[in-house]
């Protein structure tokens, strides 16, 4: 019967966790269960919410984290991550369970989210944007000129009539 209690609070933890994916962790046992299930944080771009997730973790030392690695820091393994909290790596050492380290090219990350301000940008800017040819970047002021700023990137679409394969290649470049 103790077993069967055992199971029964296990796969409620599991439905927990499983369900809300901003659980916060209240235990080694959980953290375990979380790793079992799949889950990980990416400690080089987790969120404030991320790090929340993790058992004696302040706000304030999360708003760190993710702060410092807006700033470029890099997180190879827990004890950087103790460190840059002035802690003892003790304390993160049941994390290494969920917790990874993945390397990002920073200049593959770099040119991913550089956007081009569509309503500001110049002809210039926008010819220099990646799948944007010269006329279509003419084109993007022109009409921006003769008839107001764009919406989103639906009224872009739009008012150009721009085909969705070149909408799709557009979408990751262009800010509204």
């Amino acid at each position: 019967m103790n077993s069967f209690r055992f199971n029964l609070r296990l796969q409620k933890l599991r439905n927990q966790i499983l369900g809300n994916p901003y659980y916060r962790f209240q235990s080694a046992e959980e953290i375990a269960i979380a790793s079992q299930l799949g889950i990980r944080i990416d400690a080089n771009n987790a969120i404030v919410d991320d790090w929340l997730r993790l058992p004696g973790l302040s706000i304030h030392q999360a708003k760190t984290l993710v702060e410092l690695s807006k700033a470029g820091v890099k997180f190879y393994c827990v004890e950087d991550i103790a460190a840059a909290l002035s802690l003892s790596p003790a304390r993160f050492e049941y994390f290494q369970a969920i917790l990874t380290f993945d390397y990002y090219d920073d200049e593959a990350i770099e040119i991913a989210t550089k956007f081009i301000q569509i309503n500001t940008a110049s002809v210039e800017v926008l010819a220099n944007t990646p799948f944007m040819d010269l006329l279509l970047a003419e084109a993007v002021v022109k009409n921006r000129v003769e008839n107001g700023l764009y919406r989103d990137i639906v009224d872009f679409q739009r008012r150009l009539n721009l085909p969705g394969d070149v909408l799709a290649q557009l979408m990751y470049y262009l800010k509204f």
